[in-house]
């Protein structure tokens, strides 16, 4: 048994190590495939072997889909806010009253300020114990089990001169490129994308399941370590002991002893920002010395001794070069702009969404023109103005297309809407491969195949719709390129497990015109067969809470073609789910009937997700903001401050879940 201990021990060493080799130092000494070698060893050891479980094993990395009901937690140290400055004419200020207030020499430390969510790191004889949220300053949430996941926090520190007690500051960041794919993952889902990287980092740490944590590869950067018993009175010369402990800390911390120098560190990083994976807006300026910073102290709100200049909201100036047109699965026709490639917020850009016509015509864009580019929420940036007094050798004025760029069918536009469309949905092959996406998604029939697969299927004529998936037999996949038994054996698999993904699922993977997942959820809980859809008149459908005339005209319109009235009848041939289940018959009632209800917060019983479905089963409705209709909140663990004040200023009833599930018994 000893040898065994010894030989996890050694393990979780060596993993430690490459760990930061390749996160921190970004050097590292083995393959992917070895690194996994080890984990997969060190985790079949620790199965087996409980009794050596640490919480601070390298296998901890991968999460757990356990539920962590987040507990607040006093910051032993206050998390002060920075007061804001935006020009070199207030940093002066503030670096002539530090002068009058200390009347001695001193030196600042100038550093990025990164845009993510602040978090409070303990380690306690150089082993992480606990992960704290800001929260309001004195108190956060206890996030641990989900900071462990992020690669580039250590679990353990390195070396003999790390101190019994110390607290880390820092931000956890989402990069760019991780915030990208996330936002296009949700986009495919039709879920709401995130503003910016600081709000899908945020919302990340906060949720349930540490394994969807780890997926979204958030990052750390520590700027600040307290303690008792600090190794330097130099803040400077403890971040650089704190990234020989093994702690992220940022190239980019510069010494400072003049003013000129600060205003040469801004004006450099203004312009280098643009090459950094991840998003900053700033700068934080802070007294060197730990002493000085003691003498200055800090007002009820901020400290003396340092101060955040924000910089400008980061655009670039590029030329048009041409515009392209995307079609997506409903015939909508998107223009994007194709640029000279520029850096923007750590990434080459060389495409920005025009949205649609509308958009084109208000830019009054022109080929060649010097537009300006921003990135936001977007999944791909956009073009937000023209400099119009750079213009030279104008080219063409940016026409809107009046063909389908895949199929060449002219295009319709309905006089109440802004996108172009094109109509040929059972002819345009981008449109029936992007409805065969969509079908296959996690939150439709969850068929575990990507674009690729999808286009290569339909390539090879085995495809020509989604139901044709149902058809697809062992010796045409296997005889695929770079298939083989195994690939064909899973696709199947998931098809074949497809069948049992319940009918308010279905009815969303359908892809009818407006038809999202939350208005699916209504249609299956008003009409609890696909027959009954089917034969629902535009009246009946608008009788439903919260269905208008446009999804209602879009469904009748729908069951009104015999191509996709055939195409439901050969999904039910192959054995789909188009009715609710005996269970969700037998949950429907009125008792919430006329309610509207906003969940806010973390659950313990059920997830956010099956309370919504309950409010609709018991014909409540949903909410996602609070005002003088809401009846009532649903209030879980760290409900939403802001809905908490304007409910109680609106006189708005907040219960728990324990008494929501009394009033649906």
């Amino acid at each position: 048994m000893e040898s065994v201990r010894q030989q996890i021990e050694m393990l979780r060493r060596q993993l430690h190590e490459h760990n930061y080799n390749y996160y921190v130092l970004s050097q590292p000494t083995i393959s992917d495939f070895e690194f996994d070698r080890l984990m997969r060893q060190l985790m079949d050891l620790e199965t087996a072997y409980p009794e050596y479980h640490d919480p601070n094993s390298p296998s901890v990395r991968v999460g757990s889909d356990v539920n962590n009901n987040f507990i607040q937690v006093t910051h032993r140290f206050p998390m002060l806010s920075l007061q804001n400055t935006y020009s070199e004419g207030e940093v002066a200020d503030f670096y002539n009253r530090v002068k009058r207030a200390l009347n001695e020499e001193f030196e600042i430390v100038c550093e990025l300020k990164f845009d993510g969510t602040s978090i409070s790191l303990v380690y306690e004889h150089g082993r992480l114990t606990r992960a704290v949220t800001r929260g309001d300053g004195r108190k956060g949430d206890d996030v641990t089990a989900n900071v462990r996941t992020i690669r580039n926090v250590p679990l353990v520190l390195n070396g003999n001169d790390v101190p019994p007690y110390i607290e880390v500051r820092g931000e956890i960041l989402m990069p760019w490129s991780s915030f990208d794919a996330l936002n296009k993952e949700r986009a495919e889902q039709e879920e709401p994308l995130f503003a910016n990287p600081r709000n899908a980092a945020s919302g990340t740490l906060k949720m349930q399941d540490s394994r969807v944590v780890a997926s979204r590869k958030l990052e750390s950067c520590v700027y600040s370590l307290l303690g008792d018993d600090l190794p330097a009175r130099s803040h400077f010369d403890n971040m650089t002991l704190a990234r020989k402990w093994g702690l992220n800390v940022s190239d980019a911390m510069r010494r400072c002893s003049t003013p000129e120098e600060v205003f040469d560190y801004l004006k450099e990083w203004d312009i280098a920002r643009k090459n950094l994976p991840v998003i900053t807006d700033g700068v934080v300026l802070k007294v060197d010395s730990l002493i000085q910073q003691r003498n200055l102290g800090a007002t009820s709100k901020f400290p003396r001794w340092s101060i955040a200049f924000k910089f400008n909201a980061e655009q670039a100036v590029t030329r048009l070069e041409s515009v392209s047109y995307q079609v997506g699965r409903t015939g909508a026709v998107t223009p994007v702009a194709n640029l000279d490639p520029v850096l923007l917020s750590g990434t080459t850009v060389k495409r920005a969404s025009l949205y649609n016509e509308d958009a084109v015509l208000a830019l009054d864009l022109h080929i060649g023109d010097m537009v300006y580019v921003e990135k936001g929420g977007e999944i791909i940036p956009k073009i937000t103005g023209v400099d119009k007094e750079a213009r030279f050798l104008l080219g063409d004025k940016v026409a809107f297309t009046r063909k389908c760029p895949d199929c060449g069918t002219p295009l319709v536009r309905n006089e109440d809407e802004a996108a172009y469309y094109c109509p040929n949905s059972e002819g345009c092959p981008t449109q029936i491969k992007g409805r065969i996406e969509h079908f296959v998604t996690r939150k439709a029939m969850n068929i575990a195949i990507g674009p690729e697969t999808v286009n290569l299927l339909y390539d090879k004529g085995l495809i020509r719709d989604a139901a044709n998936l149902y058809q697809l037999r062992f010796e045409e996949l296997a005889g695929l390129e770079r298939w083989g038994e195994t690939s064909a054996n899973n696709l199947l698999e998931s098809i074949e497990q497809s069948k049992s993904v319940p009918y308010e699922r279905v009815l969303y993977a359908l892809g009818v015109r407006f038809v999202g997942e939350t208005v699916a959820q209504k249609l299956a809980q008003a009409f609890p067969g696909i027959d009954q859809l089917a034969q629902a008149t535009v009246e009946q459908l608008v009788a439903v809470d919260e269905i208008g005339e446009r999804i209602a005209q879009s469904v009748t319109a729908y069951f009104a073609d015999p191509l996709y009235c055939d195409f439901v009848r050969r999904l039910r041939q192959n054995g789909l789910q188009f009715t609710l289940s005996e269970e969700a018959l037998a949950a429907k009632s009125d008792k919430l009937k006329g309610l509207t209800i906003v969940i806010s917060g973390t659950f313990e019983l059920h997830s956010r997700d099956e309370y919504k479905v309950m409010i609709l089963q018991n014909g409540g409705k949903n909410s996602g903001s609070v005002s003088k209709n809401t009846d009532y909140i649903l209030a879980g663990e760290n409900m939403g401050p802001a809905k908490l004040e304007k409910a109680l200023k609106l006189g708005v009833k907040v219960i728990d879940e324990q008494t929501f599930l009394e009033m649906l018994q």
